[in-house]
């Protein structure tokens, strides 16, 4: 009895006056809940935080399958070659040499004193042989030993692209058709085939381009007649001192076994198209603000915007096919020899392995596409690209295409998202700048991020730089130029208010 009535007033002490079971049960269970909730959300925010603060291109994709003990080579000269996709290679390097600091050997215009033999004091910052160490050096040149061995080092890897010369052909007469008198003159590139004797003034300024592109380039008299002691002489030249020589029509190939040669990530070698040409030629004339609006104001030829051009006819006949192969008979043989050379090499790489390795870079091509590019990487002509530091210039009588980088980009994905696709001409000024701020106004001070302080597109700035030459650089606006620029043949080269006018003018390893 004394029992059950200290039992019912323990129950009255706890309803009573702490409240109901029931409630404190509920209680406990919202305070566990709860805590579960924070724990949960502590761990989720987390994970959201380091999901976006990571960028595809810290991924393990990013470095490819493994290449053993090599070391990377830092120490390299690239041969670009006209039509050839030689500017997809430039902006390889312009990337693997920005992020890892590297010193570019770069021109005081945009071209190391082409078409004229390279002279080392061509490069900006040079003076004298080895006095600077340079690590890349790859715009355009017609080649001369001696003197690229006075810019680079004894340890330089020299490597360079060819294509079929009837592609070659096919794209310099679209893109040089204004600029070499013997393009000009014909009516069609099958017009020029059948006959190309009838156009081709070996003496005229620019008709380099018309005739074994590839020979010149190289360095070579392009104008000999075919000979197999020549054709020999010339291919033996270039397997002395090129070690590698890519293949246009076998891009990805090419891109592997430059990758394992230079001992590179797969990353670097991964790349969207750049400086393609629209397939239907444009109505109009494309020529200002580009190179081949600079050959036109050289050689005298009207640029005027409102004259309306014809779209140049590159369809040919198999015969004529075949004459443009006989006409370029020196490129022609270096072709066929390299592509011979080519194939050897992946066999020795070997062609089952070669084949899993392209289908790594493709996919890691489309990854970076879909994250890069709006509407999953497709090119677009340049007046749709919103910004216009990142409009590829247009040149001849072709439009140029270009890219869109996909909104909403975290900082780190953008500005590696931005070095695949900025233009040669963009990103020349963009590493002109880094390499020498003080000559763009902007003061070097120890611990100074130089980078920081230039336009992230690396587009909107004005030169005004000088060398011992007498050059002065160019300052390019979002699509022209604002300023002036010796170039081609040393002559003063002028844009103004849309007119071109020609002025005679004054470690890794």
């Amino acid at each position: 009895m004394l029992l059950r009535r200290r039992a019912r007033m323990l129950r009255w002490l706890v309803c009573g006056r702490l409240g109901p079971v029931w409630m404190w049960k509920a209680l406990l269970l919202f305070v566990a809940i709860a805590f579960a909730g924070q724990l949960l959300g502590i761990i989720f925010n987390k994970s959201s935080v380091q999901q976006a603060s990571s960028s595809i291109f810290q991924s393990p994709d990013a470095q490819g399958p493994l290449l053993g003990s090599c070391q990377p080579h830092s120490h390299i000269m690239f041969l670009k070659t006209h039509k050839t996709a030689s500017s997809t290679v430039l902006n390889m390097l312009y990337r693997f040499g920005e992020e890892h600091n590297l010193h570019f050997a770069l021109p005081v215009g945009y071209q190391l004193g082409y078409p004229l033999p390279f002279n080392a004091h061509r490069v900006k910052g040079y003076r004298g042989p080895r006095a600077v160490e340079f690590h890349i050096i790859g715009n355009h040149m017609r080649f001369n030993k001696p003197e690229v061995e006075k810019v680079m080092p004894a340890d330089t890897f020299y490597f360079s692209i060819i294509r079929d010369p009837v592609s070659m052909a096919e794209s310099s007469f679209a893109y040089y058709k204004e600029v070499a008198p013997a393009f000009r003159k014909a009516l069609s590139l099958g017009d020029f085939a059948e006959d190309p004797n009838k156009y081709y003034d070996p003496r005229l300024r620019n008709n380099h381009y018309a005739r074994n592109l590839l020979w010149f380039d190289f360095g070579m008299d392009h104008n000999a007649n075919f000979s197999l002691v020549w054709a020999h002489r010339g291919e033996a030249m270039i397997r002395q001192t090129f070690k590698l020589i890519l293949v246009s029509e076998y891009f990805d190939e090419s891109m592997i076994l430059l990758r394992h040669a230079l001992c590179w990530p797969l990353d670097a070698v991964v790349s969207f198209s750049l400086n393609a040409r629209q397939q239907k030629s444009s109505s109009l004339g494309g020529m200002t603000g580009s190179w081949m609006g600079k050959a036109a104001a050289v050689a005298g030829v009207r640029t005027s915007n409102s004259l309306v051009k014809t779209p140049p006819n590159l369809s040919l006949t198999e015969d004529q096919r075949e004459k443009l192969r006989q006409w370029n008979s020196l490129d022609w043989f270096l072709y066929k020899a390299f592509n011979q050379t080519f194939w050897e090499e992946i066999d020795k790489f070997g062609r089952h392995r070669m084949k899993q390795e392209v289908s790594l870079l493709r996919t890691r091509r489309e990854d970076l596409a879909q994250v890069c590019l709006r509407d999953g990487g497709k090119p677009v002509e340049a007046h749709r690209i919103r910004d216009k530091t990142i409009r590829p210039f247009q040149s001849g009588l072709v439009k140029i295409l270009g890219y869109e980088l996909q909104p909403g980009l975290d900082n780190a994905t953008r500005i590696a998202c931005l070095r695949m696709i900025r233009p040669e001409i963009q990103y020349k000024d963009f590493l002109d700048v880094k390499q020498f701020p003080q000559a763009h106004g902007i003061p070097a001070q120890p611990g100074q991020h130089v980078q920081g302080l230039m336009v992230a597109a690396g587009g909107n700035y004005l030169k005004q730089d000088s060398s011992k030459t007498g050059d002065r650089g160019v300052g390019r606006e979002a699509g022209g130029w604002s300023a002036e620029e010796r170039d081609w043949d040393r002559g003063r080269l002028m844009r103004n208010n849309q007119t071109l006018i020609r002025g005679r003018g004054k470690r890794l390893r």
